[in-house]
């Protein structure tokens, strides 16, 4: 697919993009533009010093894994609230999230950051489409990143992908901690993100979750944070899909292999109950 790209000279303003966020609720088609958007953003290391306590991660040199999609996210609320867009915002459950640390993210001050969409394809809930992210330096590129996003209800032709498992390593449990009911609201100060399931047993209610619930990329950046020393620092890809939420308050229990090049994972809460499982692998 070519991808008309489009530069813009700052990274838009979140006020503007939530209220049209929250004013579109249709499917309004079922193609993805192939618009892209490009900017330039520097790291503000004072939201990345935020970013590391609300998540976990140790304070050092390198951006932590997970910290360039906070970088990206006012591009990609502009890309997904665009008029050509066909899907609400709203309706979107990020089902699955896949990063490649392509070099060493150390001393980093500013990054050319790219969104697009792409791979549109039938589910059985619906249709599915992978927002891609990159990230790139004077040098290259530097980081890229797949977030694989359901929206319900799209009728596509076709039959659902049925995405085979690959086995599990061995595992055993590395660490546990405490989710409190307000780390939805921390993490929306630092990452922009602030949807309604997350911030409040108040909001949440009104997207039909009995409480606050914590998904997506916080459960990954914490679950990274707890594997620093697990896996290597560059040259890794690490790939998760998002299961169960976790109920705000709660305890989750990290799982994991042995550490070294290759490895998995499972986030996990009472009862067993899977919350997200995933991998990291080398980049080949």
């Amino acid at each position: 697919m070519a991808i008309n790209w489009h530069p813009l000279n700052h990274a838009p303003h979140l006020t503007e993009l939530y209220v049209r966020a929250a004013t579109r609720r249709k499917i309004t088609g079922t193609t993805l533009p192939e618009d892209g958007l490009r900017c330039w953003v520097d790291v503000d290391h004072k939201r990345l010093e935020a970013y590391r306590r609300v998540c976990g991660f140790v304070g050092n040199s390198w951006l932590p894994p997970t910290f360039p999609h906070v970088l990206a996210f006012a591009l990609q609320m502009q890309l997904l609230t665009a008029k050509d867009f066909p899907f609400p915002l709203l309706g979107l459950i990020h089902l699955a999230n896949r990063i490649r640390v392509l070099r060493p993210m150390g001393g980093v001050g500013s990054v050319r950051v790219s969104v697009h969409v792409q791979n549109l394809q039938p589910h059985a809930k619906g249709a599915v489409f992978d927002l891609i992210t990159t990230l790139e330096d004077p040098l290259g590129p530097l980081w890229e990143a797949e977030s694989r996003m359901l929206c319900k209800g799209v009728k596509l032709s076709g039959e659902p992908v049925i995405e085979e498992e690959n086995p599990t390593l061995a595992l055993s449990e590395l660490t546990r901690w405490w989710a409190p009911a307000d780390i939805g609201r921390r993490y929306a100060k630092v990452s922009g993100d602030y949807n309604p399931i997350h911030l409040s047993a108040t909001s949440a209610k009104l997207f039909g979750f009995p409480q606050a619930i914590a998904h997506g990329l916080w459960n990954k950046a914490r679950t990274l944070a707890a594997l620093s020393e697990h896996l290597p620092a560059t040259q890794v890809e690490i790939a998760v899909e998002f299961k169960k939420p976790v109920r705000l308050p709660s305890e989750v229990t990290l799982l994991t292999s042995a550490p070294g090049s290759s490895g998995d994972l499972q986030l996990v809460g009472s009862g067993d109950l899977q919350h997200m499982t995933g991998s990291w692998r080398p980049i080949t």
